[in-house]
C-alpha cells in the first residue's frame, strides 16, 4: 500500500537504536523510549503560502531525520509502524 501526505506532512519511520543488554537484563519494549532518529518514507508537495504558490520541502525521501519523542501521529499499515508530521516537526536532518 502506498501513501502520499498532504500539503507539508512527512511519513517516516523510526530507526530502532541497537539493544544493549547490561548485566543480563533485558528492558522490555514497553518501557523502552521511543527513537528520536527516523528515515523518510513519503513527502509532501509542500505548505501554500500567502500568493497560493508551494513552499518546496526541505526533506526527501531517503533522508535521515531528528524528530521528537511524542511529535506526530502512529499510524499502522500492515505489519509497519509509521509516523506523520508537519516539516516544522523535524529537528534536524542527519548527514552520512
Amino acid at each position: 500500500m502506498n501513501i502520499r501526505p498532504l500539503h507539508d506532512r512527512v511519513v517516516v519511520k523510526r530507526i530502532e537504536a541497537q539493544e544493549q543488554i547490561r548485566g543480563g537484563i533485558i528492558i522490555p519494549d514497553t518501557a523502552k523510549e521511543k527513537p528520536q532518529e527516523a528515515e523518510v518514507y513519503a513527502v509532501g508537495p509542500g505548505k501554500l503560502n500567502d500568493e497560493g504558490k508551494r513552499s518546496p520541502m526541505d526533506v526527501k525521501k531517503g533522508d535521515r531525520i531528528l524528530i521528537g519523542k511524542y511529535s506526530g501521529s502512529e499510524i499502522k499499515l500492515g505489519d509497519e509502524e509509521y509516523v506523520i508530521l508537519r516539516e516544522d516537526e523535524i529537528l534536524a536532518v542527519l548527514d552520512k
